[in-house]
């Protein structure tokens, strides 16, 4: 979550007015996260987050993001429905960004999650994927390998103010993929974003899975590669955690067991997991506004995930016990 587009208090009430849930009694600004713009407010005694979406989010994408997130909250998982106005519309135009109030889920996002809370994440990821197995539609992952070559080529020489070399390190990386890249697993729609801040847990126990906003169709088993780039390195990506990897992987294995061919190819999913926040990282941080309230992220970071997912013995990353 982020602010990109500044809304003031007397937009936000005349928002709500659609809703019929005033008066408005608060509303902040959230600085996590780099995609769309997120205020918590407060009305009528009860929290929402309203979201504005920003430019990765094409608004004739929106009616997809609500059936599937309401379609996942009809079926039990733990994720904000998004709420319809007085009239059953779900997305309105504010500040000329589309927008969206979202039911507020409890909970806290962890810096340093721990094996229980991995745990739980692997069986709610799990389930979530279960879940929707049966919801039809939804868009090809826009973030997928044709993107990294295009991400590649669109940042070019620029790379390398970040590191001398990065450029055609990632050019070679991209060439290993398209060849690697498997066709013939399991698909689905997956969420595609599962970090540590996109889930909320109490104790620990999940209450919530957010920030559905790069959900799309695509490889199943690619979401827990995803998932493990995000929850089981150091922040800077210079340590693997097994503790974690290993309750993230038995936790998802209890509800959804990954088959022995879904299991083999984990780290080339992971090295593409790697490379794609490497390089959205990358574009963010040489192109986000310097006056935009938001958290850059540095891409060095997945470039050592990267690293780690190439070495012969990445397989031994992901915690599944031997058969």
């Amino acid at each position: 979550m982020a602010v990109f587009t500044h809304v003031g208090a007397e937009d936000i009430a005349r928002f709500l007015e659609n809703y019929g849930i005033g008066p408005l009694t608060s509303a902040k600004g959230i600085a996590e996260g780099v995609e769309n713009s997120n205020y918590l407010v407060e009305a009528g005694g009860t929290r929402y987050i309203l979201t504005l979406y920003e430019k990765r989010v094409d608004a004739d994408d929106l009616p997809f993001f609500v059936a599937f997130i309401n379609h996942l909250a009809d079926a039990g998982n733990p994720v904000p429905r998004i709420l319809p106005d007085a009239n059953g519309s779900h997305v309105q135009r504010l500040m000329g960004r589309p927008a969206c109030l979202i039911q507020y889920l409890p909970g806290i996002s962890l810096s340093r999650p721990n094996g229980r809370q991995a745990y739980a994440t692997g069986a709610a990821l799990a389930r979530l994927h279960n879940s929707a197995a049966d919801f039809v539609g939804g868009p090809a992952n826009p973030q997928g390998p044709a993107q990294w070559r295009f991400l590649t080529d669109l940042i070019g020489a620029r790379l390398d103010d970040i590191l001398p070399g990065l450029h055609a390190s990632v050019a070679r990386e991209c060439d290993a993929l398209e060849r690697l890249w498997p066709h013939d697993l399991p698909t689905g729609v997956i969420h595609a974003d599962l970090f540590p801040d996109n889930v909320l847990v109490l104790g620990d126990d999940v209450s919530g899975i957010i920030d559905f906003y790069f959900a799309c169709r695509d490889t199943t088993a690619y979401d827990f590669a995803v998932t493990h780039s995000a929850w089981c390195f150091s922040p800077d990506g210079s340590t693997p955690l097994p503790t974690l990897a290993a309750s993230l992987a038995k936790g998802y294995q209890s509800v959804r067991p990954l088959s022995t061919a879904e299991i083999a190819v984990m780290p080339v999913l992971a090295r593409g997991a790697a490379l794609r926040f490497l390089l959205t990282r990358a574009h963010d941080w040489l192109d986000t506004p310097e006056n935009a309230l938001v958290v850059k992220k540095d891409p060095i970071a997945y470039l050592r995930r990267l690293d780690a997912y190439r070495a012969d013995t990445a397989g031994a990353l992901f915690g599944f016990a031997a058969p």
